[in-house]
């Protein structure tokens, strides 16, 4: 061994301490096994087992701040006239765990007798007593009593045994407040006005959504008025602390008031329901006549332009009826066909190219543009004429002709009618509703500009606008060049006060010169008036009407390249009175299967709502009383007597003429030649005779009679027609008289 220190080696632990140390590492890892097992065992047994009793459980007492929403704004009409409203009403169900076992018990058999009586009379008392008591042994917190229920009716419940013992967890009684939107005039205006629908949200999977007390979650659609003034009618919803007692059912954690809800304000909108009411009337047997797929009308006030009336009506879904399905008036921009001649024709009149007397060659109704024929919708035979006779008759090829000339000589020249028609300010029309249609008018850089493009254009093709964008083109013309802004609701109201109130906007004072309103009111009056106008068939008898036929081929391409049948959008635009406009009106009639031109299909649907609605116009007639006033004879005060003073109120209160040629206080009433007078009537002024009381009123008689101390006796009503003692004889002669009253 050498002398360096040496470091010992460790000593290895003997065999049987190895071995203990590794049974206890073994047991160890064996405990922890059967935890590991025992744990997945109980996991498996809570997810698969226990699961939906624990998942209910939970659900049980899961506790949330819950919406609570608002009472929702009504929509009205111009005259104050309910379009929306929200009606109220109440779910009740019956907590049976809050009552005291003992309480329950006392009341259990008068609660039954009432709730089968008032409530539910498909079951007897005894039956409703057995069904509250099962209800309470199974500890049921939301038991039914009765869904739907009104306000005044909900008032008598509450006065029930137990249920007047008070709120919700004094009684038992759940009282869940819903509200439920109507619709008074039910397809009145109903795409406009608009609905609102609820939902189930699903994911992209199609699976329901739900949150996270497993209740699915539902969304709300609105549309129309409903959508666009949402958040004025929406009022502001709170939260409530409300628990979950499975099921999604809610219930509020305590009875204590708490911050209600601010209620949605009303829109009053512009539209009138009489005139309403005549626009979908006439829209709606047209399209059933001609079996039309769907059409739209709009009424508006020239001056403010307010829309009085918009109708909307398409086949339903499986097309078994008619109803206000889509706001075709503001959503369906398309071709709008010969109607936009009138903007051609503007644009020509505007830059001093024509005059309604200039003449244009028609060439019978036939041309050639490139390598496209266009021709007029009937045989004329024409050559040259008036521009004013091709606008009458609607000529496809004057307009056209006249367009090709002035603006399809260059880039310059077309770019300058297309700003032209750009500077109608279409776009300004819109009403702000979601989905509304946008004009669209064809620029000469897009890739499909062709040498036929101004052409067509000029009579209504490639070009687009909604209904009510033409009409307000129209309206401008009504109104002397001044555009006004369309618009629907012109208050806001707040408990009956006007919070906000929208005065009539001007988008455009000058949009059209003094010139040019003139040159096309005269041709919009020649198309309803003129001997070969295409709406001469509309032509009033006692007012005049202006405007412009439209007939669209809406498939020309697929009719031109495969040889489908023609598809027709009919259409008239124009305003009334034409001497004096008050109202603008378009009808479009989209796909009519019996008749197809404008002047035949839409015109007639305008003629019926001008005439309606001229009749009620009080401006434009002569007032009834202008003439001498006529009054009845047999409501004439003939041969009565009374006192004179009391036919001279009665009669100047009337206003009627009178000759007087009474001399003392009693007067006789006499009509003769249509004339009323006042005649003296003799009463002898002696207090001890019977004077004649035959044909005064009662009050006089009495008068007469008791002041000379006679008692009176009275059979029947009215006028006094006989007195059973003669005139003359002296009162001492008869205590008692009896008139006789016919």
């Amino acid at each position: 061994m050498s002398g360096k220190d040496q470091t010992p080696k460790a000593a290895k632990p003997p065999v049987d301490v190895r071995n203990a140390i590794l049974w206890r590492i073994y047991v160890v890892m064996l405990m922890t096994i059967i935890a590991a097992v025992v744990i997945l065992l109980q996991i498996g047994k809570i997810q698969y087992v226990d699961g939906e009793a624990l998942r209910e459980k939970a659900k049980s007492i899961y506790v949330a701040l819950r919406p609570v929403e608002a009472p929702r704004g009504n929509i009205l009409a111009e005259s104050g006239s309910l379009l929306a409203t929200s009606l109220p009403y109440f779910q009740l169900h019956f907590d049976t765990k809050v009552v005291p076992k003992d309480t329950f018990m006392r009341y259990v058999d008068t609660l039954a007798a009432c709730l089968a009586r008032y409530v539910d009379n498909e079951y007897t008392i005894g039956a409703y007593r057995d069904r509250l008591t099962n209800a309470r042994n199974r500890g049921h917190r939301y038991f039914p009593i009765r869904k739907n229920v009104g306000y005044l009716e909900l008032e008598e419940i509450k006065k029930f045994p137990l249920f007047n013992k008070g709120g919700q967890y004094k009684s038992g009684l759940i009282i869940d407040k819903m509200s439920k939107r109507q619709y008074p005039f039910k397809m009145l205006a109903h795409r406009t006005v608009g609905y609102i629908r609820s939902y189930v949200k699903i994911n992209q999977a199609g699976d329901t959504i739900r949150d996270v007390s497993g209740a699915p979650i539902i969304d709300t659609m609105r549309v129309g008025l409903e959508e666009a003034f949402d958040h004025i009618l929406s009022g502001e919803e709170t939260k409530k602390l409300m628990k979950c007692i499975g099921s999604n059912i809610w219930v509020p954690l305590t009875d204590m008031s708490e911050i209600e809800p601010k209620s949605g304000k009303d829109i009053v909108t512009t539209l009138d329901v009489n005139i309403q009411d005549i626009t979908e009337e006439a829209l709606l047997r047209t399209l059933k006549t001609n079996k039309a797929d769907h059409g739209c009308a709009i009424v508006m006030e020239v001056a403010t332009g307010e829309i009085k009336a918009i109708a909307n009506i398409g086949f339903s879904e499986n097309r078994s009826s008619y109803w206000e399905t889509k706001n075709y008036a503001i959503a369906e921009a398309a071709e709008p066909g010969s109607t936009f001649k009138l903007a051609t024709m503007m644009a020509l009149f505007e830059h001093g190219h024509v005059k309604p007397t200039d003449i244009v060659n028609l060439n019978k109704g036939r041309i050639k543009f490139y390598d496209e024929t266009m021709e007029d919708a009937s045989y004329h035979g024409l050559t040259n004429t008036t521009v004013s006779k091709a606008f009458e008759i609607s000529s496809n090829v004057g307009v056209a002709r006249l367009a090709n000339k002035y603006y399809n000589k260059d880039k310059a020249s077309q770019k300058k009618y297309i700003d032209y028609l750009r500077s109608l300010q279409f776009e300004s029309s819109k009403l702000g509703f979601s989905g509304e249609g946008s004009s669209f008018i064809k620029d000469p850089d897009y890739k499909d500009w062709s040498g036929i493009t101004i052409p067509w254009m000029a009579i209504g093709y490639e070009s687009y606008l909604t209904p009510l964008q033409t009409l307000n083109l129209y309206n401008t013309i009504a109104n002397n060049g001044q555009m006004m802004k369309p618009h629907i609701v012109k208050e806001i109201r707040s408990f009956g006060k006007t919070e906000q109130r929208f005065r009539p906007e001007i988008i455009s004072r000058n949009l059209v010169s003094e010139k040019t309103v003139g040159y096309v009111k005269q041709l919009l009056e020649s198309v309803v008036a003129g001997k070969k106008g295409t709406a001469r068939n509309i032509k009033p008898e006692h007012y005049s009407i202006a405007g412009k036929t439209g007939t669209a081929i809406i498939n020309y391409r697929a009719h031109r390249d495969r040889g489908e049948v023609k598809k027709y959008r009919s259409s008239f635009a124009g305003y009334f009175p034409a001497d004096k406009p008050v109202y603008s009106c378009i009808v479009v009639i989209t796909n009519p299967r019996i008749g197809f031109y404008g002047g035949r299909v839409a015109a007639p649907v305008f003629k019926e709502i001008a005439d309606k609605c001229y009749s009620k116009i009080i401006d434009v007639h002569n007032a009834i009383n202008d003439s001498a006033r006529v009054y009845r004879g047999d409501k004439m005060p003939n041969l009565q007597v009374g006192f004179k003073s009391d036919f001279e109120i009665l009669i100047e209160g009337l206003g009627m003429p009178y000759k007087d040629a009474s001399k003392t206080l009693w007067a006789v009433s006499r009509i003769e030649n249509d004339t009323l007078s006042l005649l003296t009537r003799n009463i002898k002024n002696q207090d001890k005779v019977i004077p004649n009381v035959v044909g005064m009123g009662l009050r006089d008689a009495l008068y007469l009679l008791e002041n000379r101390n006679v008692r009176v006796k009275v059979r029947g009503s009215g006028k006094v027609k006989s007195q059973s003692i003669k005139p003359g004889r002296s009162v001492n002669e008869a205590h008692t008289i009896e008139l006789v009253l016919g």
